[in-house]
């Protein structure tokens, strides 16, 4: 079918700005509400169980409805979504910042969810049609990884700055100026597009099944540290989490327009590229949480402090993904720099099994830091590959998919990681020994599992991934080199009439 949707814009630099500015906001306030929940507890009088809510109905909303957003921008135009989703974002902030109580500030975060999954799941498509040349696609994905890593670190920064100088009520209001102008932007400099719209491929049926079974297992995911793993309030919705996607699958491989066609799955790159992240961002999104809850609870950091000391992490990812990556990429190809990154996010996480109870930070914490710049190479890879089968007219599905993983991955990694960790502290707080102790204990417990899941990755990406073949960029850039070493076989390529 012959794409809708306009590739030029008179600046894809500008545009790329806009794109990052908006993704900015939504992962600044990913982490920059996690901070201030003491403060937010003490305000609106949250119970313990309840306060889990302001970030897991973020978190269930944003990963249900990732999948969604990137089939509907593709039918209705990816400018037309991503706008859609900063407005609702944006307001969504307005009332998260005056929410007077619980319930306002539970449904504001999930209306936050829903405008953030709207965002999020077009930008890379976004990026795929503005870029289509490889090594320039490559720089923007790897300024598109900069601004996730520094998003991320800025918001724990900026979360305890504000809410110990100001009220947490700040950590919302501060989206208000960044969302309007990347909304105005926007509309000024991104192409319009004039998808094939709705009638050409609904399914409601499958967005019905699919965004229950993501919002369910995320739920479910997310609730293990309060029911456990083993529990009927557990167990069973898993099982309902599970038959959902089954029939979704289901009706994919029947349906006349699917949500999600089978045959995406049928390139290595992307179902490997899917399958490498979930494993990374488990470890990885574990690490950044058990690492905040090390510094704070045995070492003693306020939540400013906590976040000045993980900044290196985000500088050390920032300067890697800015430049570079994407010139190794160009000259070893997508599948060994991947490699690389994985290999020193494995030795980041194995420094992390022997960390003392009495850490000096420059000996200790400091090379981890650095080894962290690992993710800058190796997201920058993983983001290429996952959408180097992607033409314009799925580029926002392949999104969507690619951000869903990220999502379930680190939800599924956070609840796995840090309820390893209890456990193991609680044995030991069990057995008579001191708080600091039992705690570091349970923390280089996970560090060991998040080592081995890094691990796991780096042995799926060598055996799957491969460098994609001439034919397979989004653009089909034409007269590009065919790699000829052992790793370059080309992957294979989606049936455009499967």
């Amino acid at each position: 079918m012959t794409s809708t949707f306009p590739t030029p814009v008179r600046s894809p630099r500008l545009a790329l700005t806009v794109l990052c500015a908006g993704m900015l906001m939504v992962i600044l306030d990913g982490s920059i509400v996690t901070v201030a929940l003491p403060a937010i507890q003490r305000d609106l009088d949250f119970s313990p169980a309840d306060l889990t809510w302001t970030v897991n109905a973020y978190l269930i909303a944003f990963g249900g409805l990732l999948l969604l957003a990137g089939r509907l921008g593709d039918l209705i135009g990816r400018r037309r979504v991503f706008v859609a989703g900063l407005t609702l974002f944006t307001t969504a902030s307005l009332l998260c910042a005056v929410a007077t109580d619980r319930q306002m500030l539970i449904a504001a975060r999930f209306l936050q969810g829903t405008g953030g999954a709207m965002a999020s799941a077009v930008s890379l498509g976004m990026i795929v049609t503005l870029f289509p040349d490889p090594v320039e696609r490559g720089k923007a994905f790897g300024v598109f990884g900069f601004v996730g890593a520094a998003g991320a670190s800025i918001g724990q920064v900026l979360g305890g700055v504000l809410t110990e100088s100001l009220n947490w009520h700040w950590i919302f209001l501060i989206n208000l100026p960044i969302g309007t102008a990347a909304v105005v932007l926007a509309c000024r400099v991104l192409a319009p597009e004039s998808g094939p719209g709705l009638r050409a491929g609904t399914d409601a049926l499958g967005a019905l099944l699919i965004t229950a079974a993501l919002m369910l297992g995320i739920y479910t995911i997310v609730e293990t540290g309060r029911f456990g793993w083993a529990s009927a309030r557990t167990l069973g919705p898993a099982a309902l989490a599970a038959l959902l996607l089954a029939a979704f699958v289901a009706r994919q491989a029947t349906a006349a327009r699917p949500l999600l066609p089978l045959r995406t799955f049928r390139s290595r790159n992307v179902s490997g590229a899917n399958l490498v992240q979930a494993l990374m961002v488990s470890a990885l999104f574990g690490f950044q949480i058990l690492m905040a809850l090390y510094l704070q609870n045995v070492r003693g950091y306020g939540a400013a402090a906590t976040g000045l000391a993980m900044l290196p992490a985000a500088l050390a990812i920032g300067t890697v993904s800015l430049g570079l990556s994407a010139r190794l990429i160009a000259r070893l190809t997508e599948r060994r720099v991947l490699l690389i990154g994985l290999a020193l996010l494995v030795a980041a996480l194995g420094l992390l099994t022997r960390l003392p109870v009495h850490s000096d930070y420059l000996v200790d914490l400091f090379p981890t830091m650095l080894l962290a710049a690992g993710f800058g190479l190796a997201v920058t890879a993983l983001t290429s590959l996952a959408m180097s089968d992607a033409g314009p007219d799925d580029a926002g599905v392949a999104s969507g998919l690619f951000n869903t993983t990220q999502q379930v991955g680190g939800a599924l990694g956070v609840a796995v990681l840090t309820t390893l960790a209890a456990s193991r502290t609680d044995r030991l707080t069990a057995t008579g020994h001191d708080a600091a102790t039992a705690l570091t204990a349970g923390f280089r417990l996970a560090f060991a599992l998040g080592a081995a899941l890094l691990i796991t990755a780096f042995v799926l990406a060598a055996a799957v991934l491969r460098r994609p073949g001439p034919a397979d960029s989004p653009a089909g850039s034409p007269g590009e080199p065919t790699d000829t070493r052992s790793d370059a076989a080309p992957a294979d390529r989606l049936s455009p009439a499967a």
